[in-house]
Formats: structure tokens, sequence, C-alpha cells
């Protein structure tokens, strides 16, 4: 039998802080907190959502300090969204980043965590 992808896992300083930024970039909601765990859920869904992926922002006492080993991408609908996107996740805290990636037609962003992630160009 096949398994499902239900959540992503992301540690964090200020799990709080992080998770509010993450649920204002992907417009879902603070489904649950508790003290070092902030859950994330989009707008509807009741988990285990037979579709949708969680996000659990964890605090661990270390800062980031290496690439990621897995990163986020996020979807737009034309090359205006995108620029959009770029600006509006900058003014939640976003910041422009290299890791490598060259003259490339997406945008690599941190969160204010140092977490990387992409903003797709449309296919």
């Amino acid at each position: 039998m096949a398994t499902r992808l239900v959540q992503i896992h992301m540690n964090a300083r200020d799990d709080s802080a992080l998770g509010r930024f993450w649920a204002e970039v992907l417009g879902w909601s603070v489904s649950s907190e508790e003290p070092g765990v902030t859950n994330l859920e989009p707008e509807g869904s009741v988990y285990p959502d037979p579709v949708a992926v969680c996000l659990d922002v964890v605090a661990v006492p270390e800062p980031k300090t290496v690439k990621n080993r897995v990163r986020i991408d996020l979807a737009t609908t034309s090359v205006a969204h995108q620029a959009e996107l770029v600006a509006r996740f900058k003014a939640l805290g976003a910041t422009p980043v290299d890791v490598g990636q060259g003259d490339v037609p997406w945008t690599v962003l941190a969160d204010p965590e140092g977490n990387e992630f992409c903003v797709l160009t449309p296919c």
C-alpha cells in the first residue's frame, strides 16, 4: 500500500514568529499552538486531510547554519503574479539569497530564520 505525505516539519528558533510568517505566505491558518510547536493547515482542512499537506514549525535551540537539504517551492500563475508574491514576501521579512542557482527564472528567498524557498515562474 502506498503512503501519503501529510506534513512537513520545519525547525525554528522562534516557532510562533516563523509560523506566523509561513501562515501569511501560504494564506493558511495557525491550527494549533503549544509551547515549542506551531501547526499550520490550509483553510478548511481537517488533519489528516486526504489531499492537503500541513506544516509543523518546531522550536530548536540552535540557529540554522547551512543550506537547506529540503526546500519549499511556491507556484505562480504569471510573471506579474511572481513579482507580486516576491514583493509581498519581502514585506513580510523574506530576503533574497544566492544558493548557487545562477541565472534562473525563479526567485530564491529566505524566510526570517534563513530557510530558503523558491517562488517559481509559471509553467
